[in-house]
């Protein structure tokens, strides 16, 4: 496995975000390509034959704000720390800036994933005034 930042093709694009059930993605290709190329900054993980195992991006001001946008890494290439070199990359690009930030699932796999690399959840910050605030468009919150 090794790291690139030369943005994928909207195949693989499709194929990857396809591959975890990101269908909101999928949905409008144009789209998803069109989020790739603005984001501020792509790592992808390819395999020795080039595959596109996974990817992480992020949108960034680079002095304040750091969000990771998307991790994702094709099932099958689970368990074998792609996802943490990418986060690895994203967090050595942004070592500089002052908040790195991310929303995900709340599964217990992925709780222990972002702890392990240093990410605190919201609701575990009892002495800090922080709160976390979500806006989607496209979903009721139930």
């Amino acid at each position: 496995m090794h790291l690139t930042n030369e943005l994928p093709s909207r195949a693989e694009l499709l194929a990857l975000y396809g591959s975890v059930g990101w269908t909101n993605y999928t949905a409008d290709p144009q789209a998803l390509e069109r989020a790739i190329q603005r984001s501020s900054f792509v790592v992808c993980a390819r395999s020795a034959e080039g595959a596109l195992l996974g990817l992480a991006r992020t949108v960034s001001d680079d002095v304040s704000i750091c969000y990771v946008q998307d991790i994702l890494v094709r099932p099958q290439a689970h368990r074998q720390g792609i996802g943490r070199a990418l986060m690895q990359a994203v967090l050595t690009r942004y070592a500089h800036v002052m908040q790195q930030v991310l929303i995900t699932d709340d599964g217990e796999a992925q709780q222990a994933f972002y702890r392990a690399l240093g990410f605190y959840n919201t609701r575990d910050l009892k002495r800090l005034p922080t709160n976390c605030y979500y806006r989607n468009t496209r979903h009721e919150l139930s």
